[in-house]
């Protein structure tokens, strides 16, 4: 600093730091890494504790209090927070349009609203004096809250300070605290690892964060509030349009949703909702349907309010992503590597545009973790394309006859002893082969269109030949003839030589894909690239030592285990043997020209769902180009493109600095180097 002035050098430490703040928690534009941001806040600490009479409650070293509170206090709201009246159709819309229309006079013509995502969170005030945040509330009942100021001052995206000049004396914003999938995850994973209750969904955990009486648990959660409106407001005169006002917030360093638009007429109104529901999965965050205002704050003035809930304002709900049912039964389904997976038989529910009656239960010490039984009344969840799954249960439902899950102590399938490693949750069936359900999940994997792409194996046709004895394993299928498959129900003569052709096809396929074909634990379709390309051969993949598997990117010790574990397995090579002798071959692989090739050396990570391809495109596309291509996120990491959706690697990257692109800066980046998609 140019000066030694002790005051001057907090205020340009302050501010510096308000400013990085702002451009990572509310813009999305971190402009320097956490290291420099983490060296900045060391000296402003350091340089407090030398001169405590300077420190101001707004400094961003005081985001994080000392000493719990007992209780939490009340607090009044000056201008009451009302709830809003709700919309489940278009029709709905239509009516809450005439109704405004028709206290209007019908003067006004197609009415001009903004169009709001609506945060599933919590509702919060913020009350700032002078620019500075003095207090924070929850909504309570509307009229009195509980005073949360201790952890409110906790999130970042939260100003200690308001930006600018041009301040009301007091102004009361009005927002939405929420928890992003990815924080939701982490934290909840975090929960497993350490043994404690997980959170229902992220509104639970929000909630659940907002109100601990100490402030450093609400630090440690990933949490962030989007600002949807202002309360009482004092010494300023504010924009005369809903979205000008959400501008001068945004202008005061607040956090606005950057998906708010304008829809004139209820028919655009439509349009946004029809949008946001397509892309609803694709968020960060969790929405549970769209708020529309009029625009025009004389016009709502003169529509006023009726009971709780504004005239001149409503929500339009999207369909329940979670809904109670009642748990019929558990059965246990035996998977590929012998993982034995609980799945709940459900009484049919409508849950997210689907019916659902049946969801994983995961493992078995999720089922302990719910304390689930048959019988009981639970709550489901569904989003996009996730799976369904139980997130708990109604405990004061359960009737008086239900009954325990018990877990199998032997293969449903085969009977064969079943068994956990340590460190794993996972039960698994050490029948290998000899189970039906072990050789159909292999077959089918075998045949899946990114391994082996066998046209006619679909899940029923696989069943069939299993369980009528014509194949055992995977090297078996090439021994299928045409007069025992026109024997099987179903199979006429045109599906068995469509099937026999494509087997014949498949025959001709690359080492990556052949790899990726047999199902090695934790070995995926970038590891398989990986290997291939490393090795080159299957026999000097076949006998690597570990330390020369370890040298290969996105192999750790656990894969490189489950690698060596196949390669020493008798019954395992006896079967690759028996493909080879079926005349499954590959053409040699041709290690590229590294240094000629535009990612020599870098490695990347793609997470998340990309609309233009799917991520095994991706990947293919960076190997192509030179790039190793991971499944996890490290500091040797070059890159990582990150699509919506994407979770826990995302949330490493940022950790660790690793620079982050998205889907559209990937495509730019391919086209730059003449790859079409």
């Amino acid at each position: 600093m140019p000066t030694s002035d002790p005051l001057q050098v907090l205020e340009s430490l302050r501010e510096q730091l308000d400013t990085w703040s702002h451009q990572y928690y509310v813009l999305d534009q971190p402009s320097v890494p956490d290291s420099e941001y983490d060296r900045c806040m060391a000296e402003l600490l350091a340089l407090e504790a030398a001169h405590p009479e300077l420190i101001r409650a707004d400094s961003p070293s005081q985001r994080v209090g000392g000493r719990p509170l007992d209780q939490f206090s009340q607090v009044v709201h000056d201008v009451p927070m009302l709830s809003l009246d709700n919309a489940f159709s278009a029709e709905d819309m239509v009516n809450f349009n005439k109704r405004i229309l028709d206290r209007l006079g019908g003067e006004e013509g197609d009415l001009e609203f903004s169009c709001e995502p609506k945060l599933d969170g919590i509702a919060v005030s913020l009350l700032y004096r002078e620019g500075q945040l003095e207090r924070g509330a929850t909504r309570g009942d509307g009229t009195t809250g509980e005073d949360i100021t201790h952890n409110v001052r906790t999130i970042r995206s939260i100003p200690l300070r308001l930006r600018g000049t041009d301040i009301p004396e007091v102004l009361e914003v009005r927002g939405e605290v929420y928890m992003p999938r990815t924080g939701f995850e982490d934290l909840n994973q975090w929960a497993r690892d350490h043994g404690e209750k997980v959170f229902v969904n992220p509104r639970n955990a929000a909630a659940g964060s907002l109100r601990q009486l100490d402030a450093r648990i609400t630090a440690s959660r990933p949490l962030e509030m989007c600002c949807y409106g202002v309360g009482l407001v004092r010494g300023y005169l504010l924009p005369a349009r809903h979205t000008e006002i959400l501008q001068r917030l945004h202008d005061w360093g607040l956090r606005v949703n950057e998906e708010v638009d304008l829809a004139v007429g209820v028919k655009a109104c439509a349009t946004y909702y029809d949008a946001m529901a397509q892309r609803r999965d694709e968020l960060p965050y969790d929405i549970d349907g769209i708020v529309y205002k009029i625009n025009n704050l004389a016009l709502q003035e003169r529509l006023g309010f009726v009971a709780r809930a504004p005239r001149w304002a409503i929500a339009r709900k999207f369909p329940a992503q979670e809904e109670l049912t009642r748990l019929l039964d558990v059965e246990f389904q035996v998977g590929r590597t012998g993982a034995i997976t609980p799945v709940a038989r459900l009484a049919p529910v409508f849950v997210g545009g689907v019916t659902i009656s049946n969801a994983s239960l995961h493992n078995s010490d999720e089922v302990d973790r719910l304390g689930a039984m048959i019988g009981d009344t639970v709550i489901v969840r569904r989003a996009g394309d996730v799976i369904p799954q139980v997130v708990s249960v109604v405990r004061d439902r359960r009737p008086r006859n239900a009954a325990a899950i018990v877990f199998p102590t032997a293969c449903p399938v085969c009977g064969s002893t079943i068994e956990r490693a340590e460190g794993e949750a996972v039960w698994r069936c050490m029948g290998g082969l000899v189970c039906a359900a072990q050789q159909k999940a292999a077959i089918r994997h075998y045949a899946s269109r990114r391994a082996l792409d066998i046209n006619g194996l679909g899940e029923k046709r696989v069943d069939q030949l299993v369980d009528e004895g014509l194949v055992e394993n995977v090297a078996s299928l090439y021994a299928l003839e045409k007069d025992r498959l026109l024997g099987l129900e179903r199979m006429g003569e045109k599906s068995a030589d469509k099937l026999l052709h494509a087997l014949q096809q498949s025959k001709h396929t690359s080492l990556a894909r052949f790899l990726f074909a047999l199902g090695i634990r934790e070995v995926g379709e970038a590891t398989a690239a990986n290997l291939a390309n490393h090795f080159q051969t299957w026999e000097a993949l076949a006998t690597a030592s570990e330390e020369q598997l370890l040298a290969v990117a996105d192999v750790g010790p656990v894969v490189a285990d489950h690698l060596r574990q196949f390669f020493d397995s008798k019954s395992s090579l006896q079967v690759v043997g028996d493909l080879f002798a079926a005349g499954v071959s590959w053409p040699d692989v041709q290690r590229p020209a590294q240094q000629a090739l535009p990612l020599s050396g870098e490695t990347w990570v793609v997470t998340g769902k990309l609309r233009a391809m799917q991520r095994s495109a991706a990947q293919a596309q960076l190997q192509a180009l030179g790039a190793k291509v991971a499944g996890s996120v490290s500091a040797k990491t070059s890159r990582v493109v990150a699509g919506p959706g994407a979770g826990s690697k995302l949330s490493k990257a940022k950790a660790l600095g690793v620079e982050v692109i998205d889907e559209a800066a990937f495509l730019n980046l391919l086209a730059r180097y003449g790859v079409e998609v």
